[in-house]
């Protein structure tokens, strides 16, 4: 690995410099009115969450602090780093931290933007190999298997969208107008400064690469090529729904006159130390056991939503004793068919009967048609694609507490990815998504029970009718198979 000991160091606005901002001047107000309150705004709709990404780029005035996990050099890929070049062009400092497994086909690109005064461009634990990149797993498969999911987007220090979307067209219109497709939040007040010190933390990391260390030297017309590029695919018929989606939005308006619904609340963030990608595991360091002493303990339900569930032993063993005390535990994860990566399902199907003998109530996901999940595309070659139609992470606690960011319940999450989120304690916005949750669960997924033998059953709920499936719904023999098969493989922890 190349020497970052030249690395140039730089931090988030001063509250003082951040109020003094377009965006910080509209929302100081509102929250001078609630102290020790944020404002957050769920960010359901894909294009909305496309739209508010691109406008808060446009309202920052100096700086934008940027952190993703997968960036794909696409429509809204391409979109999303024009709007960072036209903010760096009106003198605004961009720093953009990209997980260096998720940016195929990005190092002309992001080599080309990092030669910008304005911007500066880091990979965290990167490939030093750029072709063929899956060299790197063979030679350094230790470090190059933990990786950053977290993701954020942060405006001028007063203003963050963080969850479970990355940047991709997948995530910005697939499944559009159901809910649990993926679910952002935008956040403005004190939780903000929390994002960006962590920003900060993961930005001056041991893993986090100057991306001129790393990628090849950029030819000098290459910022002029990335430019014509992102001008060429903004004309494009296929575009024309994000730049309308753009157009017609009143986010930045209403953000920018004080106009815009915040639902004010206590919120904290949980966040992974980066360090853990380096097998260092400070105790207090990682996300799942903030995570567990501020969510508290549950005394009546529990809602939980995660496209990859994976819940061990261990997990299986806690959601058992909670039903013991009473309290109702609901899941809704992604059926085999909306997850067709037989691999990572097969580390959730061996758990199912021991849930339901539990007393869990589980959910699987339907397929939505055309709809693919961007992490297995990336895993194609060792796993075959997938098709989920379910990616939101968020869980609800007694209708009081919700948690919404980048964590998924399996064991890559917990011991070997770095992770991201909000904790919300708010009665109203908690109990509105559970309510929805067991909306969407009857009219969009199988529930999975136990007949009067023990063995699985699915039922799908169309109108009145019920259609019992006695295996996998909408799979083939073969598919299943595979599922039972690795299921027996020592694999476990690395899913």
């Amino acid at each position: 690995m190349p020497s970052i000991s030249d690395r140039t160091q730089s931090r988030a606005l001063s509250a003082e410099q951040a109020a003094d901002t377009r965006i910080g001047r509209a929302i100081t107000p509102l929250v001078q009115a609630h102290p020790d309150k944020s404002g957050v705004v769920l960010l359901e709709d894909a294009y909305d969450a496309f739209a508010a990404r691109m406008l808060l780029a446009e309202g920052a005035d100096a700086t934008l602090d940027v952190q993703y996990y997968i960036w794909r050099y696409d429509i809204t890929g391409i979109m999303l780093l024009d709007v960072l070049y036209r903010a760096a062009e009106r003198g605004v400092r961009v720093r953009l931290l990209l997980d260096d497994n998720g940016i195929a086909g990005l190092d002309k690109p992001l080599a080309a933007l990092d030669t910008h005064a304005n911007i500066e461009v880091r990979l965290f634990n990167p490939f030093v190999v750029r072709r063929p990149k899956w060299i790197g797993f063979l030679t350094s498969f230790p470090r190059l298997n933990h990786r950053m999911h977290n993701k954020s987007f942060t405006a001028d220090n007063q203003a963050t969208i963080i969850g479970g979307r990355n940047v991709a067209d997948e995530y910005f219109g697939a499944a559009q107008g159901a809910l649990f497709a993926d679910l952002d939040v935008l956040a403005i007040g004190p939780v903000v400064d929390e994002l960006s010190d962590d920003f900060d933390r993961y930005w001056s990391s041991a893993s986090a690469y100057p991306a001129a260390a790393i990628l090849p030297e950029p030819e000098e017309p290459d910022l002029a090529w990335v430019v014509e590029t992102a001008r060429e695919c903004s004309t494009r018929t296929e575009a024309s729904r994000y730049v309308c989606a753009v157009a017609e939005s009143e986010f930045l308006k209403t953000l920018l006159d004080g106009t815009l619904e915040f639902t004010w609340a206590p919120v904290s963030m949980v966040s992974d130390d980066p360090a853990k990608v380096l097998g260092k595991k400070p105790e207090n360091g990682l996300m799942s056991r903030q995570l567990a002493e501020a969510m508290g303990t549950p005394e009546h339900s529990v809602t939980l939503v995660s496209p990859y569930f994976i819940p061990t032993k261990a997990g299986v063993e806690m959601f058992r004793n909670l039903e013991r005390q009473g309290i109702e535990v609901r899941v809704l994860t992604n059926s085999l068919e909306a997850n067709d990566v037989a691999m990572v399902h097969s580390g959730y199907a061996k758990y199912r009967k021991p849930l339901l003998e539990a007393g869990v109530q589980l959910f699987e996901r339907r397929k939505l048609p055309g709809t693919e999940s961007v992490e297995r595309q990336l895993q194609n070659s060792l796993m075959g694609s997938s098709s989920s139609s379910l990616h939101a992470k968020t869980f609800a606690i007694d209708g009081e507490r919700l948690f919404v960011g980048s964590f998924n319940f399996d064991p890559r999450s917990v011991h070997i990815n770095t992770e991201l989120g909000f904790i919300i304690e708010n009665p109203e916005l908690t109990q509105e998504i559970e309510a929805r949750v067991r909306e969407q669960t009857r009219d969009t997924a199988y529930e999975v029970v136990l007949d009067d033998n023990g063995d699985l059953q699915w039922l799908e709920y169309n109108g009145g009718e019920v259609t019992r499936h006695s295996h996998d719904p909408g799979t083939g023999p073969l598919k299943r198979l595979l599922v039972s098969f690795f299921s027996l493989l020592p694999i476990e922890a690395l899913l």
